[in-house]
């Protein structure tokens, strides 16, 4: 398999672990799964564009924000993959992790006109957790085409969302919370795996000696 689309999968896998979009159904419909089916399409679709504003441009500047606070790639590697297995850890036990947004957050939700943008968008699809990931992404990306196929990844799942978002009362209905959990505990175990993968590469990055 040519390098550029196993790096490609592996991208994919790894943003589509942490933003999740099932997970975010229940609470999609929570907030707005009164409003007509139009209204939550277009809700879906500025969730979706504000996830990749934000991650497509933690994505490209990454590097300098790293330089800017004197952030070495190695200690954000270990950084995020804690940050990571936290996250796929809680989503194993079928929970909410509370870096997606807080109680508070969603109750104030409920009380605001347009949530699209805070909290769907941001953080509940762009967390934490989906910002180190594409950070550290993009910091590995030895070249520009490994650049451009992790901006292409994090449009794609930017894409998916938006699809799963808009039907969010049909993909409830099919899937069931069971289904949701399921799938959940899968992008769960991928994502700790992950996780597990940028402790150990930051780690080998900031010791070299001990893994040599």
């Amino acid at each position: 398999m040519p390098e550029l689309v196993t790096y490609g999968l592996v991208c994919f896998g790894s943003v589509f672990s942490i933003v999740d979009p099932f997970a975010a159904v229940p609470i999609f419909l929570a907030l707005i799964g009164d409003r007509s089916r139009e209204e939550q399409r277009s809700a879906a679709k500025r969730a979706a564009i504000t996830c990749f504003l934000v991650l497509s441009t933690f994505g490209a500047a990454g590097t300098l924000i790293l330089n800017f606070f004197s952030i070495t790639l190695p200690a954000f590697k270990i950084a995020g993959g804690i940050i990571l297995f936290v996250v796929g850890f809680e989503m194993l036990r079928a929970r909410h992790s509370s870096t997606r947004g807080s109680k508070e957050e969603q109750d104030e939700a409920h009380a605001k006109e347009d949530v699209a943008v805070i909290p769907v968008g941001l953080p509940l699809l762009a967390g934490p957790g989906a910002i180190a990931t594409v950070m550290v992404l993009a910091g590995k990306a030895s070249n520009y085409a490994h650049r451009g196929i992790v901006l292409a990844a994090v449009f794609v799942v930017c894409v998916i969302a938006a699809l799963v978002l808009g039907s969010a009362t049909y993909v409830a209905r099919v899937l069931g919370k069971s289904g949701i959990n399921l799938i959940g505990r899968i992008m769960g175990l991928i994502l700790t795996a992950t996780a597990v993968q940028f402790i150990l590469d930051g780690a080998r990055e900031a010791f070299p000696k001990l893994f040599g």
